[in-house]
């Protein structure tokens, strides 16, 4: 019964949706770390549900750091981090406790904790405790933007609405790390918004297609084959429960290709060596 991911750093997530308290344990992180509690702060605000296309749970947020920083930085110790549950009411799963709702982990958690999990709005499986794992993003992507290295996610697709591809990469990451929305053009968030409140007051939900850029990243990252990057982030990123396929590149689209198409050819550009094309991702 594990919850914890990584290795020099390690990630341990803690907390049910109905509990007094989610939170993660960062342990790893090097002493002298910069610990920027706005920062945070606002990667939480930028995850709150809102309006009608997200849950109707409205929650503040708020956190605080129990351990491993000291006057803003990191001391080297196990770095824990809480952040309260105010708003559940729980009364409202009692009636259903007994139903398996089709596409969560009712059935999977009542056999795995054989009766004793917290079924109580998804309990540990719930959407909510990524509530910590973002907090614990915001204290590593804050130490990796002061390296040079940036990363920025837009919904690429959602039904048969599709966003612009990334341009600049840099510009549109600093674009998306400062919009609720995150897209590219401002009129696919208004459509966008429209099919999920429309799905929404048809009691249904609608889906969509995440794309991350990532770029100051060193050559050399990850090891040869079973903690390779892309092995260790799809590990990650697997970890959200809605995820159910990642791709790098042109991922999937590699089917209708032939290898001579696939291939990306190094040149030397501004005297380093870089790719001509990024089929690969």
């Amino acid at each position: 019964m594990k919850n914890t991911f990584g290795n020099n750093i390690s990630v341990t997530l803690f907390g049910e949706s109905h509990s007094d308290a989610i939170g993660v344990v960062i342990d790893g992180l090097a002493p002298g770390m910069e610990i920027n509690e706005e920062y945070i702060s606002s990667r939480l605000e930028l995850r709150k549900p809102y309006g009608k296309i997200s849950t109707a749970r409205r929650e503040a947020d708020e956190f605080k750091i129990l351990s491993g920083v000291f006057n803003g930085y990191t001391t080297g110790t196990p770095l824990a981090l809480i952040i309260e549950n105010k708003a559940q009411i729980s009364k409202d799963y009692e009636k259903t406790k007994n139903l398996l709702r089709p596409g969560h982990a009712d059935f999977t958690a009542k056999m795995k904790y054989k009766g004793f999990e917290d079924y109580r709005g998804g309990g540990h499986f719930s959407g909510r405790i990524t509530a910590p794992l973002v907090a614990a993003g915001a204290i590593l992507t804050y130490a990796l933007n002061k390296k040079g290295i940036r990363i920025g996610s837009h919904i690429s697709q959602s039904l048969d609405i599709c966003d612009r591809e990334f341009g600049d990469l840099n510009r549109d990451i600093d674009y998306l790390n400062n919009e609720k929305m995150p897209v590219l053009d401002k009129s696919v968030a208004e459509k966008i918004t429209a099919a999920a409140e429309k799905a929404a007051d048809e009691g249904d939900s609608i889906g969509g297609i995440l794309q991350t850029a990532v770029t100051g990243i060193p050559a050399g990252i990850g090891e040869p084959w079973f903690d390779s990057a892309e092995s260790v982030i799809s590990h990650a990123v697997f970890s959200v429960p809605a995820v159910k396929g990642i791709e790098f590149g042109r991922g999937f689209k590699f089917s209708q290709m032939h290898g001579s198409e696939a291939n990306d050819p190094f040149e030397i550009k501004d005297g380093k060596i870089v790719t001509a094309t990024n089929n690969n991702g």
